[in-house]
């Protein structure tokens, strides 16, 4: 079992490619953002890479001043 923030848990998750979607930049974008601890995720190891969770990436966002795109 992994161990994910209790806010993490009633929010939304996005993968690293659901956010460089929705952001329009590059995976490795977002990846660099989340090791330079820009953006907090939560690493569910191996394959299933990271997960961001909503709550998170409108933090990110807030502190940059953009919206988050709806799907």
């Amino acid at each position: 079992m992994y161990l994910v923030e209790a806010n993490m848990m009633d929010d939304q998750l996005y993968t690293v490619e659901e956010v460089a979607s929705r952001l329009s930049v590059h995976p490795e974008t977002v990846r660099k953002w989340i090791k330079n601890g820009e953006l907090r995720a939560t690493n569910l190891g191996g394959r299933a890479g990271y997960r961001i969770a909503r709550s998170a990436l409108e933090q990110f966002l807030r502190e940059r001043e953009e919206p988050v795109k709806d799907e």
